[in-house]
């Protein structure tokens, strides 16, 4: 219905009804147009068949080119693959051929190398048998010898049959050599033995060819005991020898006068033994209780050259000058030593020590008996001191030259002599803590036991400015009470009030005084220091 209802509303079908013309009649006209033009279409269709069938075979021919053309791309495809896979294969080839090339590159350079190594050449035993030691050619291929003996003792661990081919001739050019080294170095420590000589020549010359004592070490141990165990014994002996003479001349220069027990703070002085007066017995004696010149052996006299015994036979010197000259002396040979001993036998931390010790044992022994020799009968405070600080400088002066070997020798010399300067100086506290003071006249001027002290603390205090001390501190404050109380007792015995007061006036004007002087540096700002001897010049100030 629906599809009726659609070819009415056809606009031709519309025409025809309202014109009203016969469908029938329509429908003939409309099959006869067919037929004329079917047949119009035939007789065009016969005029052309030539031509179709031309452009039949035209497409027939097209289609044999195209096939043709699609088996030459199928062909080349295929040949493209083979080419593809031909190509890969080249490089999986290029690349075994690059890897074989580098690995028989390897092995030819390792073969060619070891050749080198192991195979000895004319010129090498002609220098290592007939050179003399000391010429750089000798060198040279003793470092080329050293290197192949290794690389044998290494290929014998391995069980290499190369090793027996050259294992005798190096054998003969390593005891060859050896021989005219340890003929070289024996003969080296020998010129130590002759007398006046300067050790650094020698040293110097053994430093220069040091590789010869490594080389006999890494070939044969035994000599190399024998060379070491020759030059210990050797400068053992001549250090030994040296400072024994040295310290025995030295001792010879010192005032002839010591200080005795009845040179104590407190011990009544009297003219024949002043130590402030100017009189004869000074020129043979070192002052007590006044430091003046003799501070300067730690200051430009620290490491000034050391005392010549026989061009100072007239001069005399306190104790702490000669203490001074001789571990100068010791401080530069040692240093010196140890420096020498650790570069040429190449040795370190205790084993460097050990072979300082064989070598200057006996010398740093004998250093601490003569010092204990002295120490055991000496009164005076100051030199003791003085002899600690140098010690404290001259330790610190090793450290600095990277030279510990010294250490337990100057530690050795503070335990001896702390004791001894502890009994002393607790014997002059004493000394004045017992002085009677009905015993002096009755003067209005400052007191020689206030004079003494003054000087005496001042100078420990100058002294102690760079290295303070706890136990120099304590002790320096028991001498300055008991120093008080016997001030307070002199001024007692003065009947009058005034004469008491101008008394204690008169002597703590002498001891803030002498300070001053002495400490001038140190005490001016005793608030801007964190310096334990201006701090105990300040405390005196306040005290007095």
């Amino acid at each position: 219905m629906s599809n009726l209802v659609e070819k009415l509303d056809d606009e031709e079908v519309q025409e025809i009804l309202k014109t009203g013309t016969d469908l029938r009649q329509y429908s003939q006209q409309i099959e006869r147009e067919f037929n004329e033009v079917e047949n119009r279409s035939i007789n065009d269709y016969i005029k052309e068949s030539q031509n179709i069938a031309k452009l039949h075979t035209q497409i027939g021919a097209c289609d044999e080119i195209l096939e043709r053309m699609e088996s030459m791309l199928t062909n080349f495809q295929d040949v493209l693959s083979n080419i593809s896979t031909e190509i890969t294969s080249l490089q999986k080839k290029s690349v075994s051929m690059s890897v074989q090339l580098t690995n028989r590159q390897s092995v030819r350079a390792q073969l060619s190398q070891f050749i080198e190594d192991m195979a000895i050449p004319e010129e090498m035993i002609a220098a290592i048998m007939e050179t003399p030691v000391v010429e750089k050619d000798f060198l040279v291929h003793l470092n080329q010898l050293n290197h192949k003996l290794t690389l044998v003792k290494e290929l014998s661990f391995k069980e290499s049959a190369s090793v027996n081919d050259v294992r005798e001739v190096l054998e003969n050019l390593k005891i060859k050599a050896m021989t005219k080294i340890r003929t070289y170095l024996l003969e080296q420590i020998y010129k130590f033995r002759k007398p006046m000589t300067n050790y650094q020549v020698p040293q110097n010359a053994m430093l220069k060819y040091k590789f010869f004592f490594e080389f006999i070490l890494s070939n044969e141990r035994q000599v190399a005991q024998e060379i070491c165990g020759e030059y210990v014994d050797t400068m053992g002996k001549i250090y030994f020898s040296y400072f024994k003479s040295y310290s025995s001349r030295l001792a010879a220069l010192q005032y002839e006068e010591a200080a005795s027990k009845d040179d104590l703070m407190g011990i009544e002085d009297t003219v024949n033994k002043s130590l402030f007066t100017k009189t004869t017995s000074l020129k043979n004696k070192s002052t007590v209780f006044t430091i003046g010149n003799r501070g300067d052996v730690l200051n430009q006299q620290l490491e000034a050259p050391i005392l010549v015994p026989h061009a100072q036979q007239k001069n005399k010197y306190p104790y702490e000058a000669l203490f001074r000259s001789e571990q100068y002396a010791l401080v530069d040979n040692a240093c010196r030593e140890y420096l020498f001993v650790t570069e040429f036998f190449m040795v370190r931390g205790s084993q460097a020590q050990e072979l300082f010790n064989q070598i200057m044992g006996r010398t740093l022994s004998l250093l601490i008996k003569n010092v204990e020799t002295y120490i055991q009968d000496c009164f005076d405070c100051i030199a003791m001191f003085l002899c600690i600080h140098l010690i404290l400088r001259y330790q610190l002066m090793c450290h600095k030259r990277c030279v510990p070997a010294l250490d337990k020798y100057w530690d050795s010399l503070q335990a001896v002599i702390w004791p001894r300067l502890e009994v002393i100086f607790r014997a002059n506290i004493q000394s004045v803590r017992d002085c009677d003071p009905t015993k002096f006249t009755r003067e209005m001027g400052p007191h020689c036991i206030t004079r003494r002290y003054a000087e005496f603390s001042a100078a420990i205090v100058g002294i102690s400015e760079h290295f303070p001390n706890e136990l120099m501190s304590r002790l320096l404050l028991e001498l300055q009470n008991e120093v008080e109380c016997f001030i307070l007792r002199m001024a007692a015995i003065f009947p009058s009030r005034k004469e008491q007061l101008i008394y204690l006036i008169n002597n703590y004007d002498l001891v803030l005084g002498v300070l001053m002087e002495r400490t001038r540096d140190n005490s001016r700002k005793p608030k801007h220091s964190g310096n334990s001897s201006q701090r105990e010049v300040g405390s005196m100030w306040r005290k007095f």
